[in-house]
């Protein structure tokens, strides 16, 4: 951070509140209006604490490299805006009249999916004389628009427990600290809170067909150039999510439990279909590469991370086969919910996290234990947005608690799970203290009555 992020951030954040303030009467209702400025405030002040973190805790990472590619970016276009433009579109395509240029820039490599923020944070910085925590900000702004269409689609499904659902989407201290900053992850989250809102609306409430198409093909095309995997573990449940809801409003029957299986056969058909098409020929998650793949990584996140800092966990040894990553699902679902462990934590960060996931275990441990096992996973079963969360939240656990083999990384790459798994969970609790109906009985006239005595 520079001198003019000390001038610069007070003005651009009046600002921001005061469009806000402005935006809030069309964005909100008498319930949700309560939580749109605190929430907004809690995503700036995740934005402005990620970068001071990486400034004075970490001495540098990822965010900071972002700002520093974006930095380069802008000496081009201070030069000439015919070398920037070159520069800023060219996919990693090195030539002579940039190199000064890309020769500083380690990320400067076809299909980075690193360079796609750092473009985004150049653009972003030609708005506020490319000053880091304004960047951040605007991050954050974009982060928070995802969220807040996540929010409404959940308060649409179970408005009762609107007041828990604004907790697990924006009060989560991971997901607003690591889902707000100058990162890849903030803009993912909000890609994931847009996809998940034009399905719903567009698919299941059949509303504004043209307009949640294209909303939602550009946040799945950006999750596919960026965190490929996130789209790939949400594809699946959303279409099976889409499947039941539509299925369930079919009135006759009959004809509902012979669609069932023919919709649900189709969803299956076109998610396997975009999760192969999505990554051929990906080197990172290409199907046929993907165990070989994932084993080199681990094996390299866990030497680092046991010489470091020690936050390396293990769950084993990957043979890089496929089926030998399946074999790990079980303890991977295990360490992205509920580890590390309050023994676990070495730094304050792991400390947080390790908190987190003390909740989750407790909320799960008592959920099972008040409903029980059966009805819990009858509830999943038989909800179809229970349905969603618990898949997506399984899957995607699984994948990067695969993946990660480090707590520090762990805990920013599993944030799009945790406002899913969590509402997910209070969902159920408020269906399980729904009273049932009561039971009619037939009122029996007194004449009959007495005949029956008599007889």
């Amino acid at each position: 951070m520079e001198l003019k992020d000390l001038f610069l951030t007070p003005l651009y954040l009046g600002i921001f509140y005061a469009f806000a303030f402005a935006l809030r009467p069309r964005f909100t209702n008498v319930l949700t209006k309560k939580y749109f400025i605190p929430a907004l405030s809690l995503k700036f002040l995740g934005a402005i604490a990620l970068g001071l973190i990486y400034q004075f805790y970490y001495d540098g990472g990822d965010t900071y490299n972002y700002f520093y590619h974006s930095t380069i970016m802008h000496e081009a276009f201070d030069k000439s805006w015919a070398t920037g433009i070159k520069l800023l579109t060219s996919d990693g395509v090195k030539s002579s009249d940039i190199a000064n240029y890309t020769s500083r820039m380690y990320w400067f490599e076809p299909g980075s999916s690193e360079m796609v923020i750092v473009r985004i944070a150049t653009v972003i910085g030609m708005l506020c004389f490319n000053t880091y925590t304004v960047v951040a900000l605007i991050f954050a702004i974009i982060s928070f628009s995802g969220m807040w269409a996540m929010f409404l689609t959940f308060m649409k499904i179970r408005p009762q427990v609107y007041k828990q659902l604004a907790i697990v989407v924006f009060f989560i201290p991971s997901v607003f600290f690591w889902g707000s900053g100058l990162m890849k992850d903030s803009l993912c989250i909000g890609a994931l809170g847009w996809i998940f809102y034009t399905f719903y609306e567009g698919a299941i409430e059949k509303k504004n067909l043209v307009r949640n198409l294209i909303l939602g093909g550009l946040a799945a095309y950006f999750l596919s150039i960026t965190k490929v995997y996130i789209l790939l573990s949400f594809l699946p449940p959303a279409v099976l999510w889409v499947f039941n809801e539509n299925s369930q409003r079919i009135r006759n029957q009959l004809i509902r439990i012979l669609a069932k299986p023919i919709l649900l056969s189709m969803g299956a058909v076109i998610a396997v279909y975009a999760m192969t098409n999505l990554t051929k020929g990906d080197e990172k998650y290409d199907l046929d590469k993907i165990g070989e793949r994932s084993k080199i990584t681990s094996d390299y996140l866990y030497e680092v991370s046991v010489k470091q800092d020690g936050s390396a966990y293990s769950l084993g040894e990957q043979d890089g086969s496929l089926g030998g990553m399946v074999k790990l699902v079980p303890q991977a679902i295990v360490v992205s919910l509920f580890r590390p462990f309050l023994w676990e934590a070495r730094n304050p960060v792991m400390l947080l996290s390790a908190l987190e996931a003390t909740f989750f275990l407790i909320f799960t441990l008592r959920m099972l234990f008040n409903i029980g096992p059966r009805r819990f996973l009858n509830y999943i079963v038989r909800t179809p947005v229970l349905s969603l969360c618990i898949v997506f939240a399984l899957i995607f656990g699984a994948s990067v608690g695969i993946i990660s083999y480090n707590f520090g990384t762990l805990v920013r790459y599993k944030i799009p799970l945790i406002p899913f798994y969590l509402a997910a969970l209070y969902i159920m609790q408020s269906l399980s203290q729904q009273p049932s109906k009561p039971k009619i009985r037939r009122r029996i006239p007194p004449t009959q009555r007495r005949l029956a005595t008599v007889s």
